[in-house]
């Protein structure tokens, strides 16, 4: 037992200075505000979707009133055999807007992911040099391409991922969706915060293709999927850490005027699927950084259920226990912290204590999950 307790100070200990380094990493990265430039680069929106008939109008009337000069982007919307009423929306979006340059394409499946698929047959057929990826259930800012615009101009990065954060919705009558929502919004900003960090430190491992841009010329260059296309996620952090190992310069876009919004998952049901295809890519990750950010973040929640098991039992005295969850609460807090304060959340802070308590149990399930489990997203399963 003096072993365990000597691995859980170990653990923590590294835990900690983790995320002191990536709150320092995040400080790092500096803030970006609008300054008005001329448009001097086109995009080529891609938007892959499946059974987003629900989704598709909300993201297509924000892509509707981007102010920016038409002429200057394109919208590309790629069909993954959608089974409800998608196309429909979309055709009706294309006729209700003549003024957009928009074409809905079908998916070409080649390999094991659609989405990569996906999007490798949008970029085929775009016309411009920069490609802008989003997800059909998101909401783009109406400055959007102005301020990668903006990026691009200044750091001449092959890619530039953006900030992603929940819609803030309705009250949601059900106390326990509103908590869900709330275990979310804190998951999801800690990981924002994180990848955000990584990027400050110059160890980029983590983006989300809801929002970012790349090179279309840089994806040829680098073959695009090749090397990862077997595996049915990441098609953002594959491309990310190829970039990288390319020595490709990449750049993190912190603007507010950037965030991209999108939705929680529905039930707890849905969150675990979506959590186990996240993790489901971990292992073939390249990054040494992202191997050593992955194992310490895991050894350190499963080093707290176990010790919350062992006090259970009284096997282990409390103290223990405390004094690795108020270190893990305390850094933990601080990262958050200036993330809900960037994406204007700091009242879902107020949920922290709860989750902090519950999130241990559910990254370990979600981690050891996704080593033995296949998954079912958007209708379809895939396998281990």
């Amino acid at each position: 037992m003096q072993l365990f307790i000597f691995f859980l100070i170990v653990v923590t200990l590294c835990y900690a200075v983790l995320i002191t380094a990536l709150l320092f990493g995040w400080k790092q990265v500096k803030k970006v505000k609008l300054k008005g430039g001329a448009p001097l680069n086109k995009f080529s929106i891609i938007i892959p979707f499946r059974n987003e008939a629900e989704n598709l109008p909300e993201l297509l009337y924000s892509l509707s009133n981007l102010e920016y000069q038409k002429s200057y982007f394109e919208i590309i919307l790629v069909n993954d055999e959608s089974e409800d009423n998608s196309l429909q929306a979309c055709f009706h979006f294309k006729q209700s807007h003549p003024d957009l340059t928009f074409s809905i394409i079908n998916n070409k499946r080649n390999t094991n992911s659609p989405k990569k698929d996906a999007i490798t047959t949008a970029i085929v057929s775009s016309r411009f040099e920069n490609i802008l990826t989003t997800d059909a259930d998101c909401i783009v800012p109406s400055s959007w391409l102005q301020v990668y615009n903006e990026r691009i101009i200044e750091t001449q990065a092959s890619l530039i991922a953006g900030p992603v954060s929940f819609l803030n919705g309705r009250s949601i009558k059900e106390k326990f969706l509103n908590y869900l929502v709330a275990f979310q919004d804190l998951d999801f900003m800690s990981l924002q915060a994180a990848g955000i960090g990584a990027f400050g430190l110059k160890k980029p491992f983590m983006c989300n293709a809801a929002n970012m841009c790349y090179r279309k010329e840089a994806f040829l260059n680098a073959e695009g999927y090749l090397g990862n296309s077997n595996i049915s996620g990441g098609d953002d952090v594959f491309l990310l850490q190829k970039f990288t190992e390319l020595n490709y310069p990449v750049s993190f876009l912190k603007s507010e005027a950037a965030i991209v919004e999108t939705k929680p998952q529905p039930s707890l049901e849905s969150l675990f699927s979506q959590r186990l295809r996240w993790a489901a890519k971990a292992p073939a990750y390249k990054s040494a950084f992202a191997k050593l950010v992955g194992a310490i973040v895991f050894f350190m929640n499963l080093g707290l259920v176990l010790t919350m098991i062992l006090v259970l039992f009284e096997v282990l005295q409390y103290q223990i226990l405390l004094f690795s969850f108020a270190i893990k609460f305390v850094v933990d807090l601080s990262l958050l912290y200036v993330s809900a304060n960037f994406f204007r959340k700091k009242m879902v802070l107020s949920h922290f204590l709860w989750s902090s308590l519950l999130y241990p149990f559910f990254s370990t399930s979600v981690a050891i999950a996704s080593l033995f489990s296949g998954f079912q997203w958007k209708g379809r399963s895939f396998k281990q």
